[in-house]
């Protein structure tokens, strides 16, 4: 059914099946230990179902499985045209049931139905085939040698990858970790976010029926302090994706240090900046800076939350975003119409809450929002907010808030904004606006961030890495290059007699 209403939408959600149970050797299952936790919808507090929490047991059977499959070759030995028709039949169940993993992404995370069916879901089925597609079309290398000799440098699987995904992107970003690393050959135990599983579970369960051998994928809901420990200091994982926060991704560094050296890779957090010029068309920029800041509730490691304007602009500016914020105000995530949906949950509701405290204190200027609305139902709905006035030592301007929260400040050249911009322990995107190509390539090139905008905020597709510099981590997803974090180059050397 096309162009479905938000009656349409509730009806279908009302039928949608949820299963909280874990995803271990081809087949769901409760923890071993019984044990559940209740999952609750953030768009109206209601509890959608039971999750399995499991534990370091059911880790300890999973990678015990992952590792005998692994060495058993079923998939890791495969021949890759066979592993590219299995991802791609992948990708065609998850566009099959598109509808329901919308719903279920939307459900669980408050999203709103039109983000997640043609954003998050759109992207997984992207992501899964093009990884597929790219399989048999990755070659081994032989380099320039002497005659006498033969060199074969070829790209081989780690072996068991665990990857840890965060509560703000599930599917897409669990997407982007699975991919790449099951085309390359490797068993993968996933770790989902605690109160954002079901759509990584669905997606398991279409991958078995598509025909990934037994053994290959597990997911194991859980405790990100517990379980998230055990696996990335188990001695038998050989490499650890994570996306999340910046202290959690310094922990994880520490733990793969104080275990195998296990490669790690990480996506951590972002305190963008989007920079505006007065020659820039700014009708367009000041669309864009709604949609940085506001898309997902702010509740993205990419948001443009630092929006650096040129003084002599900057009063007309503010005005034009605020007249676009207008378009952001929150509203039940099973209507079409919705363009922002709640927060997760209590407590990031009033993080960001204690952020516009924060920000009142210390003197920034509060030109619109800042409070909290739809209390009637049940979910954690906050308004778009501006503030004017920052300066790049507040607390607003260098800390991720991770909420619909933009703070304003002013340059008065492009050296300026360049040093502002950079002043930051993050590096992951950004964007610049000018008609001025020299300036804009330029501005573009000094500030020191994994993925900058040119008269665009969020560009970017599956053909081009995304990963940040600094304390926004290491490693890449998306692309070719993200095959390189999943494998090992191995050289064997021949000479002749």
């Amino acid at each position: 059914m096309a162009n479905k209403t938000k009656a349409d939408w509730l009806a279908l959600a009302k039928k949608i099946k949820i299963d909280g149970r874990a995803f271990i050797n081809g087949r769901s299952t409760d923890a071993l230990s019984g044990e559940t936790r209740p999952n609750f919808s953030p768009g109206d507090g209601r509890e959608l179902g039971p999750v399995a929490y499991c534990g370091t047991e059911d880790a300890e059977g999973a990678i015990k499985i992952a590792r005998e499959t692994f060495e058993s070759g079923v998939w890791s030995e495969m021949a890759p045209s066979d592993r590219k028709m299995i991802m791609v039949r992948w990708a065609e169940l998850i566009e099959k049931h598109q509808d329901e993993l919308a719903i279920l992404e939307c459900l669980d995370v408050g999203k709103p139905i039109d983000n997640t069916l043609n954003i998050d879901v759109s992207a997984a089925i992207r992501t899964i085939r093009w990884s597929g597609e790219a399989i048999d079309k990755v070659y081994d290398e032989i380099p320039p040698t002497p005659a006498n000799s033969l060199a074969l440098v070829q790209r081989l699987p780690l072996g068991v990858v665990a990857a840890i995904v965060p509560w703000n992107f599930p599917l897409s970003t669990t997407a982007w970790k699975l991919a790449p690393a099951l085309a390359t050959g490797n068993s993968v135990i996933l770790k989902p976010a605690t109160n954002t599983p079901l759509t990584a579970i669905r997606i398991a369960q279409l991958g078995n029926e598509a025909g990934l051998p037994d053994g290959v994928l597990h997911v194991l809901p859980g405790s990100g302090a517990s379980l998230g420990k055990y696996l990335s200091t188990h001695m038998d994982i050989d490499g650890l994706t994570f996306t999340g926060s910046t202290p959690v991704g310094q922990l994880l560094m520490q733990y793969s240090g104080q275990s195998n050296l296990k490669r790690t890779f990480l996506e951590l957090g972002g305190k963008s900046p989007n920079i505006v010029f007065a020659d820039a068309n700014l009708e367009s920029a000041a669309a864009m800076a709604a949609v940085a800041v506001f898309y997902n509730g702010g509740q993205t490691c990419t948001a443009g939350t630092r929006l650096i304007v040129e003084e002599k602009v900057r009063d007309k500016f503010i005005d034009m975003v605020i007249a676009n914020a207008k378009g952001w105000m929150p509203n039940d995530p099973l209507d079409p119409a919705t363009t922002m949906g709640p927060m997760i949950d209590k407590a990031q509701f009033n993080t960001v809450a204690e952020y516009v405290d924060i920000g009142k204190k210390e003197g920034a200027e509060l030109v619109f929002g800042g409070k909290r609305c739809l209390e009637k139902s049940g979910g954690y709905y906050h308004e778009p907010t501006i503030f004017a006035g920052v300066n790049n030592q507040m607390r607003i301007a260098q800390e991720e808030i991770f909420g619909p929260v933009l703070s304003v400040l002013t340059f008065k050249d492009a050296a300026e904004a360049v040093a502002i911009a950079n002043d930051s322990i993050y590096g992951l995107a950004g964007a610049v606006w000018s008609r001025n190509i020299n300036t804009a390539h330029k501005v573009a090139k000094a500030v020191r961030v994994g993925t900058m905008g040119i008269n665009n905020y969020f560009g970017g597709d599956m053909t081009v890495p995304f990963g940040g510099f600094k304390q926004s981590g290491n490693g890449r997803d998306k692309s070719m290059h993200a095959f390189n974090d999943y494998t090992e180059l191995k050289t064997t050397w021949i000479e002749f007699e």
